[in-house]
């Protein structure tokens, strides 16, 4: 057993089985489901809310950041019990962990013995793998990022409206041992799925010339605890930088080339912020997982990424001819780049960065993540400043933008690419009114059912939150930066 008393589980198993029909279906209360319990009575009032209410009890444990810990999960829509299930709870993030108060959470959903089993929310796709996120606030330091509290909703949103996978979201508030915790943005995590990043499965047994073209998920991204398999006591994360920056060959791999596009003379896997780590870009093996992937694999997906920068390199972009695109499937770094620069990602292209290669395919960007640094409140880029030039903004980061983005962006190709799809895109999810529009039916949801004054109470910054003013400012943004890119994109 993972955590919690046997019969107690076995209890809750069985009641989650009442509920699962309920579950599968639903993203709205319906007439079926579990029959009622009774008014549940929850840590704060929640009134007539319709977002979704989830309570985790973990039975006294102390959450961890590895390894999971047993608990109980119960759902609950317009104060209805809807489903239970045993989950297993971490935390997750990194330097969100250790600057935010609000934590945020990883979570398996589990059988009553500890297993991991496939379940539905809010009519999402099953799977087992979840994450509740929550912005980022520093009581201590009396800051927050994201008053609004949609950042990562609205990415999402938007890059689905691209036609691309993004991670399934529905907002909801989280009750854990009783204590109030706020607003969050349950979540997909991104991971190999029919339903998620949708590529063929690798087994260690796929070595032949065909099988061993994929699927492969990479992800240029600091290390964390979870890649480094670190076992710690919990204050142990709270200063633990120098994992974020150790990379092994276990792990990952290193370009050839640097920020700059120059072949690397300097041995890879140097210690956390060496000088010189700034120049380097790393890929970290997501799936296969590190463990799983074999020596030819990642030989494979090693030599692929070196074609496919050398072949970027060294194109000669006044001719019409291109080898990079052998390589790339352009439409998918298009709009990577696209999604990246509407939403102002400063994290983009350097940091939770997803790429992916299905067997027979060429390399894809995406899908986007991690969107609480951008749109109007992140710094170190200017509103009227290319994401992508972020090498020019900030001098030696430990994680820069590789050289791929200047690079395509020299080609009149991608450039032409790029000009099409945002005249596209322009009349259609990035049109202003329906860029303006889903902010405006996002902040209708939370504050009309109260959720926002809800959240705020509980993380009390005063200084800090006026959300009519995040709002605002968050739709300024937009507005402006929009209107920004056309013209940029438009003198393509």
């Amino acid at each position: 057993m993972k955590g919690l008393q046997t019969e107690r589980r076995r209890w809750r198993y069985a009641w989650w089985g009442i509920g699962m029909a309920f579950l599968l279906g639903a993203c709205e209360k319906e007439d079926s489901g579990p029959p009622p319990s009774g008014d549940p009575v929850f840590a704060v009032d929640i009134g007539d809310s319709h977002i979704p209410y989830l309570v985790i009890d973990t039975d006294g444990a102390e959450i961890r950041n590895e390894p999971k810990i047993a608990a109980d999960l119960t759902v609950y829509i317009d104060r209805e019990a809807v489903v239970g299930t045993p989950v297993g709870i971490e935390y997750r993030g990194s330097t969100s962990f250790r600057i935010s108060d609000k934590k945020s959470y990883g979570i398996e959903t589990w059988d009553a013995e500890g297993n991991d089993i496939d379940l539905s929310f809010f009519g999402f796709p099953e799977e087992e793998d979840w994450i509740l996120t929550g912005h980022v606030v520093n009581l201590e330091g009396d800051f927050i990022i994201d008053r609004t509290l949609m950042y990562h909703y609205l990415g999402y949103r938007l890059y689905a409206d691209m036609g691309r996978y993004a991670s399934r979201c529905k907002f909801v508030e989280l009750e854990i041992n009783g204590a109030y915790q706020g607003v969050y943005v349950f979540m997909e995590k991104l991971k190999r799925d029919k339903d998620r990043i949708d590529i063929k499965k690798l087994e260690p047994a796929d070595e032949d010339s065909l099988s061993i073209t994929g699927g492969y998920i990479l992800k240029i991204d600091k290390t964390t605890g979870g890649d480094l398999a670190i076992t710690e006591p919990l204050e142990y994360f709270e200063t633990n930088w120098e994992d974020d920056a150790t990379y092994t060959p276990e792990i990952s791999f290193r370009s050839q080339f640097d920020i700059f596009g120059d072949s690397i003379t300097f041995e890879p896997f140097g210690p956390p912020y060496h000088p010189e780590q700034y120049l380097e870009t790393y890929f970290l093996y997501e799936y296969p997982k590190a463990e799983e992937i074999t020596t030819a694999q990642q030989a494979y997906i090693q030599d692929y990424l070196y074609q496919f920068e050398s072949a970027l390199l060294h194109d000669d972009f006044d001719t019409p001819e291109r080898s990079y695109t052998d390589y790339a499937e352009l439409g998918s770094f298009v709009d990577f780049f696209l999604i990246n620069e509407i939403c102002r990602n400063v994290d983009g292209y350097r940091l939770s960065t997803y790429l992916y290669k299905d067997r027979g395919g060429k390399l894809n960007m995406g899908p986007i993540w991690d969107l609480n640094i951008g749109f109007d409140t992140g710094d170190r880029v200017p509103w009227d400043g290319w994401v992508i030039h972020y090498n020019q903004y900030v001098g030696q980061d430990a994680w820069m933008v590789p050289f791929w983005w200047p690079r395509l962006l020299e080609d009149p190709l991608f450039r032409q690419a790029v000009k099409a799809r945002w005249t596209e895109l322009r009349a259609g999810p990035f049109s202003t009114a329906a860029l303006l529009d889903l902010v405006d039916q996002t902040a209708d949801l939370l504050t009309g059912n109260g959720a926002v004054n809800r959240n705020y109470t509980r993380w009390a910054i005063p200084s800090e939150v006026n959300y009519d003013d995040a709002i605002q400012s968050l739709k300024d943004f937009l507005q402006y930066r929009a209107q920004w890119m056309d013209g940029e994109i438009n003198a393509f």
